[in-house]
């Protein structure tokens, strides 16, 4: 089977960038590492069906792009015993979106971050 992927399209001087949405990934799931707070992204059961259509539910996250190259991300997160929830979401929201403009070059419409689990660590 082909897997589908998207990708952001950079158009330069010389010719054109693709970024493909696992560097979009790679970027969200590091940048929730170091979120204080956070255990973890919460990693969906059907991984072997969300890698087939390219959206990365199985890494615990969904990547869109639309057709101007802007990037709407949905993150499930497992947010650490003690934390205020809505603080770590919020601490969520601004990192990732900061990290992919950053990175990529992009425009990111919203960040959803959807607490999962709270984890005793």
């Amino acid at each position: 089977m082909a897997e589908y992927k998207q990708y952001i399209t950079q158009v330069l001087e010389n010719g054109n960038v693709m970024i493909s949405e696992d560097v979009i990934a790679a970027i969200i799931e590091e940048t929730v590492s170091e979120i204080e707070g956070i255990e973890g992204l919460a990693v969906k059961s059907v991984s072997e069906f969300a890698d087939l259509i390219g959206r990365n539910w199985g890494k615990g996250m969904k990547i869109s792009i639309d057709e101007s190259n802007a990037v709407n991300i949905d993150c499930n997160v497992l947010v650490k015993f003690g934390y205020s929830v809505i603080e770590v979401a919020k601490n969520a929201q601004q990192a990732v979106a900061a990290a992919v403009e950053n990175a990529a070059g992009v425009t990111v419409k919203e960040v959803n971050i959807n607490i999962c689990g709270i984890v005793r660590a």
